[in-house]
């Protein structure tokens, strides 16, 4: 079994006995070393962003003092949700390792193929030319950052 997988794996086990959420443990590695480490806490939050992944990406950010972990590799017990896969892109992780796939949440009751295959119809433009004008506002910083 792979050492990092092997450390995701125990996160996760960690979580789940203490009642803080879901079978999902994730580490994110730096050059052989593990920078960041998190498991799904919706339950223990009473949030759900909290998962593994994003747990992991917000300790690997504070650990480093930053919000670009490029060089990274992220190993999590199952594939990334469509929220946790925008959070790895976002992050600049370029390799994801996962264990089980969205077939196999979906036997233990998570809804991970739901959202990975059916349209959302939730997204209806609003007040447009509003927001605009916060765009343009940010376009004229000086010092800004493009994330």
């Amino acid at each position: 079994m792979d050492l990092y997988m092997k450390i995701a794996l125990e996160e996760a086990r960690t979580g789940i006995q203490a009642g803080h959420g879901g079978p999902f443990g994730c580490v994110i590695v730096k050059d052989g070393v593990i920078i960041g480490r998190g498991h799904n806490e919706v339950v223990r939050q009473h949030d759900p962003t909290c998962h593994g992944e994003i747990m992991a990406i917000r300790n690997a950010c504070k650990n480093l003092d930053s919000y670009d972990l490029s060089g990274c590799e992220l190993y999590t017990t199952a594939q990334p949700c469509p929220m946790c896969q925008g959070a790895v892109l976002w992050a600049n992780i370029k390799k994801v390792y996962y264990g089980c796939n969205i077939s196999d949440t979906e036997q233990i009751g998570f809804r991970d193929k739901e959202f990975f295959t059916q349209p959302w119809n939730g997204l209806e433009e609003l007040d447009r030319e509003d927001c605009l004008k916060v765009f343009e506002e940010y376009l004229r910083l000086k010092d800004k950052k493009h994330y």
